[in-house]
């Protein structure tokens, strides 16, 4: 795959690198290979002034590429160890991006079980400490598989985070200051932005119809007159991501078949 063209996965790194723009000095976590590669682009393209741990228990002046390496030393400028990160977090300076199971119109996430909690279909993480997360600093969503399973009609089968819901908070009254950031899926880019925090479609990508998307999603969606198309990745991205990144090519794994990011 050349510069001209790009790959699902690709497009959906640098849709995940947008989350952090702006975003100035605050901890980047990305949960999965997507996620991870779209907080290292941010860093190496837009934002030098994220903060990365190398997931044990260093900071990085830079990030690692994906796979085994041989050395990280270069990259260690810090000792980041469990206190210092719940430090961040709780202080509101850390931006996660997240994989749950389910999502509803509010925002709220599963990452817990499928099905009733006394007796559920599929047990997966637990609650984790995404509760707890979700009321200190922003979060936002990378979702692989668009479909109204994950997008769900009603209120997801567990709350595992905190979202948009007035039923779920004393006197209805919903914090000012929670933050569920963006959606990025294999179809679109979603967020809360609406009214009153109403889901959004904020693009969709190359190839994918507004019908397509509402199809997939258990909700109503707020739609523009007219949704933008997904920016694809840039040359330079393109070359961060495939040559300093990811040159093992983890990320083809992610999507079946590692599908064009341009599906016309």
């Amino acid at each position: 795959m050349n510069a001209s063209t790009y790959s699902l996965a690709e497009l959906c790194i640098a849709q995940c690198a947008e989350i952090w723009r702006d975003q100035g000095e605050v901890l980047a976590t990305g949960f999965g290979v997507l996620p991870r590669l779209g907080a290292g682009l941010a860093k190496l393209t837009f934002n030098p002034d994220l903060l990365m741990t190398d997931g044990e228990a260093y900071l990085l002046s830079e990030p690692v590429s994906l796979g085994p390496r041989a050395s990280r030393d270069a990259a260690i400028e810090g000792w980041m160890p469990y206190s210092r990160t719940f430090d961040l977090l709780w202080g509101g300076r850390r931006h996660a991006l997240v994989g749950p199971v389910q999502v509803d119109r509010f925002g709220q996430m599963n990452i817990s079980l499928i099905g009733d909690y006394t007796k559920p279909k599929a047990a997966i993480l637990g609650v984790r400490g995404l509760a707890g997360n979700s009321i200190s600093h922003a979060n936002s969503m990378f979702v692989p598989n668009h479909s109204p399973r994950v997008f769900v009609e009603g209120e997801v089968d567990m709350v595992c985070s905190a979202g948009y819901n007035p039923a779920r908070w004393p006197g209805g009254r919903i914090p000012a200051d929670l933050r569920v950031g963006r959606v990025v899926t294999d179809l679109a880019v979603l967020d809360f932005g609406g009214a009153n925090h109403a889901p959004r479609l904020l693009s969709v990508h190359p190839g994918v119809t507004v019908d397509q998307v509402r199809a997939a999603t258990g909700f109503p969606l707020e739609v523009g007159a007219r949704t933008p198309e997904t920016a694809p990745p840039t040359a330079e991205q393109l070359v961060v991501i495939r040559e300093r990144l990811d040159p093992k090519d983890l990320r083809s794994t992610v999507f079946k078949g590692d599908p064009p990011g341009d599906r016309r």
